[in-house]
This record gives structure tokens, C-alpha cells and sequence, in this order.
């Protein structure tokens, strides 16, 4: 077997691997150059965490897992300590500290 047939065999077995609906698991952490992208497809979407009891982290937080609901306000508004609107603000700026998206 010569150096090209070898180097045909390869690239058919790494586009193999690469081309189709093939998971990749990772027993290391991935790291990734300065100054390069993630892209991703624009037809369906791309999801991180496919389960609400999966955890993500971002920024060093240590990962939780998704945030229960938020109510939606209701009333007049009126400044209080039970302000509706007050209480899910608060509630959205926690799940977004929780996470990691702010400080």
C-alpha cells in the first residue's frame, strides 16, 4: 500500500466520523484558540443543555441548573414591598447572577 492509498483511507474514515450524526465525547476539557468563533447552523437552532436538570455555568460560576418559572406581574404597579413587577425583577436578576450572565 502506497502513501496516497493510505492518505485516502484516512480522509474516508475522518469524513466518516466528521460528516455524519455522530456524537463526540469529551473526557478532557476543550480549549479553544484566542480570537476564533463557535458558528453554528442557522436552520434548527443549536441548544447547550438539551434537559431543564442539566447544569451550565458561565464566567467561573459553578454551574446550576435552570431557573424555575417567573411569574408574570400583575397589579397596578404601586411602589411596595409586594410589588409583583419588584419581585420578578429580583427573581431575573437572581437566575441571571445564579448563571453566571452577570456579577
Amino acid at each position: 500500500m502506497n502513501e496516497q492509498e493510505i492518505r485516502s483511507i484516512v480522509q474516508d474514515e475522518i469524513m466518516k466520523a466528521i460528516g455524519g450524526d455522530v456524537a463526540f465525547i469529551f473526557q478532557k476539557n476543550i480549549q479553544i484558540f484566542d480570537a476564533r468563533n463557535i458558528q453554528l447552523g442557522r436552520k434548527n437552532g443549536t441548544q447547550i443543555g438539551t434537559s431543564s436538570d442539566q447544569k451550565v455555568g458561565f464566567y467561573g460560576v459553578a454551574p446550576v441548573v435552570q431557573a424555575g418559572s417567573i411569574s408574570n406581574p400583575s397589579g397596578s404597579g404601586t411602589a411596595g414591598v409586594d410589588n409583583p413587577a419588584r419581585n420578578a425583577i429580583n427573581a431575573i436578576i437572581t437566575a441571571l447572577h445564579n448563571v453566571g450572565i452577570i456579577a
